[in-house]
């Protein structure tokens, strides 16, 4: 499951066959593509068009429209996303949610649960919106995210609610390079005992995104950088 957390991660358009073929040629794993398929779905990740279903679908609960397409970002606090993925432990696995604001890339929170409930979701919303509030807030069709207590909370702040269209993860693109990142460059390297040791390494992850890691897009400056730049215009 580690190995094909990995692949997915590298590359969330493949399927089962691809992924098998993957395992094959990398680690020697010769297992049977319907393994493959039982070993996703155990891990709720599913390839199309890439997919991550780390977020159950309600059908009673109401869908709002994608707001972000050809939307220029311009500014911090236009517009705000979450989502949510697996971190492997050692013998299990637990779930993280993040906030993201699009311009400056800052992780503005994130929590960690070992059950994906809608409890750590509102935690982490309510914590990014103690200071500043965004003008469009950006999420899957989720059942945590489209849940009326999710909702609600959002609208009380007056902030405009956009869902990625089904199937297309990468409209919420900047939360899932992200999870790239966390994954690659700290997850793979160090093996979770505990939750208390998963907090503390992601913790520190964090800080360092947030504070040191340079990004391209944003002429590799920090994203703590861009983020305490506008706060002081504004």
């Amino acid at each position: 499951m580690l190995n094909i957390d990995k692949i997915y991660t590298d590359k969330p358009f493949y399927g089962t066959r691809r992924i098998k073929m993957e395992l094959k040629n990398l680690w020697y794993l010769n297992i049977t593509r319907y393994k493959v398929w039982i070993l996703m779905k155990k891990m709720w990740i599913k390839a199309i068009y890439p997919h991550r279903k780390t977020s159950i679908w309600a059908k009673e609960h109401k869908i709002y429209p994608y707001l972000l397409k050809w939307l220029k970002i311009k500014r911090i606090n236009q517009v705000r996303s979450t989502d949510i993925t697996y971190i492997k432990m050692k013998r299990w696995w637990i779930y993280l949610v993040a906030i993201i604001d699009w311009y400056s890339r800052k992780i503005l929170s994130w929590k960690i649960s070992n059950s994906i409930d809608i409890s750590f979701c509102i935690e982490a919303l309510k914590e990014a919106l103690q200071k500043w509030t965004p003008e469009i807030f950006n999420t899957d069709q989720g059942s945590q995210f489209t849940s009326k207590k999710f909702i609600s909370i959002l609208k009380e702040k007056d902030v405009k609610i956009s869902m990625d269209w089904v199937w297309r993860c990468l409209d919420n693109i900047y939360i899932e390079r992200f999870w790239r990142s966390l994954k690659q460059e700290n997850i793979y390297i160090n093996k979770y005992e505990s939750m208390i040791e998963a907090y503390h390494w992601i913790a520190e992850y964090i800080e360092f995104y947030n504070k040191k890691r340079g990004h391209q897009a944003i002429n590799y400056k920090t994203p703590e950088e861009i983020w305490r730049t506008w706060t002081l215009k504004m």
